[in-house]
């Protein structure tokens, strides 16, 4: 089989596998839609009942590091403002960052499209290390203290908006996520992505995952009413489903929309598993490494992930490497990392875990030295790692070594058995 995966742009890597070696080629599965411009527009039918008589909306958007439609949900939510007679200047438009950065000039079209000039004045971005930005409101029942972004306490009506898929330690994206870590403190986010090293923190976990209780506690600190607005997209990043209302009922039943389009069974680990990070989450490793997470999954022990990701921006994150490059094996990383946490350490022990378990390359636009440090394998031939790694395979005694390829690893979620 001849794959040809994109990178970085409009370049294409071309990747030939066995018939008789080829396990797979997991993907989101595809479910019946009714298009993008159907779905979001029943979900917004009764928008404009609930901003009846709003002074000051704040409409809460994905940063760019998410795939998340945000210029279709615009034109959906646009007109419905326009019926409950509200005018643009009584519209903020927030990006939750998260501890990201600001949204950058060239990526607005990305976050607004056709309403980038419209908009683009009534735009900010969340700044998770402005204290002057951000109200103390209590803490989580973990302990963690809730530090909010203070324009959700001064405008009367919220819409928040996002995409719903799985997530390698929240368990899922999307809904309550919007609030806590996307516009929360960088000590509110670090305490939350602390829990991230604990087992519970897992992909598709919310029941007694602590990540995901955090972020609810959070919901009962905001005063204004909410509506919620979250999408389900499909491999091809398109809307296969929306839902809408109450923010934490319309979360539920987006996750039941992922679970039946990320969730994918495969009937075997592999040996040899080939994951992809797409635009836009090849923009770092940072986001990138939920490819890893997820293509893990699908790995048996002692086998191969190969990592296909440019992280065009690098690596997103400097403590998480930081971490890792002071530490000469995987045990003494998870070691400092348990003995002192700071945001972006959560990465590094997922990363560690996985290459304590089994081998991880990683084909990408970053330094050999520095994928060296974070127990990563260079490699820049994806054609000559396959094979090497089936190689490698066979002088373990494999006859015949498996591949299976996640052409979108980041969401897609290899069920075994």
């Amino acid at each position: 089989m001849q794959l040809s995966i994109p990178y970085l742009g409009d370049q294409k890597i071309e990747v030939a596998i066995s018939d008789e070696n080829l396990l797979g080629v997991l993907e989101p599965n595809t479910i019946p839609s009714a298009g993008e411009k159907e779905s979001l527009g029943r979900a917004t039918a009764n928008l404009a009942a609930f901003l009846k008589g709003a002074n000051k909306v704040l409409v809460i958007i994905n940063d760019a590091t998410r795939p998340t439609p945000t210029p279709a949900m615009l034109s959906a939510i646009l007109p419905q403002a326009e019926l409950a007679g509200i005018r643009d200047e009584q519209i903020t438009i927030l990006v939750a960052t998260g501890a990201h950065r600001g949204a950058k000039e060239q990526e607005l079209d990305q976050l607004l499209g056709p309403y980038t000039e419209r908009l683009k004045g009534r735009l900010v971005s969340h700044d998770a290390k402005d204290s002057n930005s951000l109200v103390n409101v209590g803490k989580t029942r973990n302990g963690t203290p809730i530090l909010l972004n203070k324009l959700l306490f001064s405008c009367d009506r919220i819409v928040a908006t996002g995409s719903v898929e799985p997530h390698y330690f929240a368990g899922f994206t999307g809904g309550r996520k919007a609030f806590l870590p996307g516009i929360a403190g960088y000590a509110t986010i670090e305490a939350n992505h602390k829990l991230a090293i604990q087992d519970a923190a897992h992909s598709l976990a919310l029941d007694g995952n602590p990540v995901h209780e955090d972020m609810m506690d959070a919901l009962e600190h905001i005063k204004a009413p909410i509506f919620s607005l979250m999408s389900v997209l499909d491999k091809d990043q398109k809307v296969v489903g929306a839902t809408s209302g109450d923010i934490v009922d319309s979360f539920q039943e987006a996750v039941q929309v992922a679970q039946s389009v990320f969730c994918v069974p495969v009937k075997q680990q592999s040996d040899i598993v080939i994951s992809v990070a797409k635009f836009p989450m090849d923009i770092n490793l940072y986001q990138s490494q939920k490819g890893i997470d997820n293509g893990s999954l699908a790995v048996k022990d002692g086998g191969t992930l190969i990592l296909v990701s440019s992280c065009r921006e690098g690596i997103g994150d400097e403590e998480f490497a930081k971490l890792l490059g002071s530490c000469s094996t995987v045990d003494e990383a998870l070691q400092k990392i348990k003995e002192n946490y700071k945001l972006g350490y959560h990465k590094a022990a997922k990363m560690a875990s996985v290459s304590k378990r089994i081998s991880v390359q990683a084909y990408t636009e970053l330094n050999d030295n520095m994928v060296r440090s974070l127990f990563l394998e260079p490699v820049h031939d994806l054609q000559q790692a396959l094979d090497d790694a089936m190689e490698q395979a066979r002088r373990k005694g494999i006859a015949n070594p498996t591949v299976l390829v996640l052409p979108d690893g980041c969401v897609t979620v290899p069920l075994v058995g």
